[in-house]
């Protein structure tokens, strides 16, 4: 029986570290990568703009006002998929078991390689592969756990290494800030602070009862974790290909309305379904089928997102240019494919800090009620109309 042993890679500020490669005039000065307008939002920002305090998420008015040497990028998804799906064929090369966490992290599944390469040194030279290959900056933490090895290449960045070796969990996380626990939120951070709980050492001694008795079933978590506990599997990494909705209707109709009102529903909860699961689209297909059952589909490739607004968009108007025959409709569907991982806030380089927070708020309230608990106005469609198809396996319809 072998001790876990589990690796976590992060590449340094990933999209700052694709454009000062393609740039390097950029390397060492502040810089952001966002929205482009006032009412635009920080999606990464370089080390040297950090120091300001500047953080992702931030509005890049504030970022501007408070680092107003700043240089402000608008952001290539295209780029930075690119050398994501690079850095995933270097470790799926030379990797026993991988998971890709988001568009630039990675957990691998060193357990019982000790005994014939030693996972520290393997790591190492997997991590200098990685930066030669691909020419950007990467940190790892290895330790017994997900959370032990996170935390561990926090405290590695920029560009460095830390191993965490068994038995000194609870010592090497016991100083840190209780904020340095993955998934610890800036809302349970509040609360823990509010409760006098500054470090993970703090956290560790107060009894399980009182931290479900204050956050519920998640209170349970944040002992474990505190605590250096995490029996959280590496899950082997596999690409969903597609995802899609179809509605047929009970009575074939010309109603264009009530179809584009209902477009945009199917819009809202497969753009749902898509940053829950943490990814980004990249192509976008609209299918009618009429009531002589001919069925034609049009697609369109698009800069990845995960934007319901910026993907209704899209999809009406391929609708618009799909629906010629101004015949009666039988079904409807919609499918986003090319998909990558990816955190859906990334990519939001022309949004607004109200339109993140409100798909944020209106996400939450779905995870913890329904996906139907709550919807936008432009997606109400009279129910009777209408009768649902089962979901499609990832590479149907």
């Amino acid at each position: 029986m072998y001790d876990r042993a589990v690796l976590h890679m992060d590449l340094d500020s990933f999209f700052v570290s694709v454009e000062c490669l393609k740039n390097s005039s950029l390397t060492g000065k502040p810089l952001l990568i966002g929205g482009t307008s006032n009412r635009g939002v920080v999606a990464s920002c370089s080390y040297e703009a950090r120091r300001f305090g500047v953080h992702s998420a931030m509005p890049m008015k504030m970022a501007l006002r408070i680092c107003p040497q700043a240089i402000v990028l608008r952001g290539d998804m295209d780029s930075y998929s690119k050398y994501s799906q690079l850095v995933t064929d270097v470790i799926a090369e030379d990797a026993p078991v991988y998971e890709k966490a988001s568009i630039d992290e990675f957990y691998l599944d060193l357990t019982g390689m000790d005994k014939h390469f030693g996972c520290f040194k393997w790591s190492s030279e997997l991590r200098q592969k990685v930066i030669k290959e691909s020419g950007l900056p990467i940190s790892f933490g290895l330790s017994i756990n997900k959370t032990v090895s996170k935390v561990g290449t926090g405290e590695a960045k920029p560009n460095g290494t830390k191993y965490i070796p068994n038995g000194t969990e609870k010592g090497f996380l016991a100083p840190l800030p209780v904020g340095k626990i993955p998934g610890v939120g800036d809302q349970t951070h509040k609360k823990l602070n509010f409760m006098g709980v500054r470090t993970i050492d703090t956290l560790s001694q107060i009894p399980i009862r009182l931290l479900e008795r204050e956050f519920g079933k998640p209170g349970r978590t944040l002992w474990e974790r505190a605590n250096a506990i995490d029996p959280t599997p590496i899950v082997p990494y596999h690409e969903q290909k597609s995802m899609s909705k179809e509605r047929t209707f009970m009575e074939d109709t010309l109603d264009v309305t009530m179809i584009r009102h209902l477009l945009l529903d199917m819009v809202d909860k497969l753009s749902f379904e898509l940053r829950n699961s943490g990814k980004l689209t990249s192509t976008v297909t609209v299918k009618i089928r009429y009531a002589d059952f001919n069925t034609y589909t049009k697609q369109k490739n698009i800069a990845y997102t995960a934007n319901d607004r910026i993907l209704g968009q899209h999809v009406v108007d391929i609708f618009e240019k799909l629906y010629e025959r101004r015949q009666l409709i039988r079904l409807i569907g919609v499918k986003y494919s090319g998909l990558v991982q990816g955190n859906y806030q990334i990519n939001l380089f022309d949004d607004t800090i109200q339109h993140i927070q409100l798909m944020q708020q209106m996400d939450r309230i779905r995870r913890r009620f329904g996906i139907d608990a709550i919807m936008r106005a432009s997606g109400l469609v009279k129910p009777k109309v209408l009768r649902d198809q089962p979901h499609l396996p990832p590479d149907g319809g």
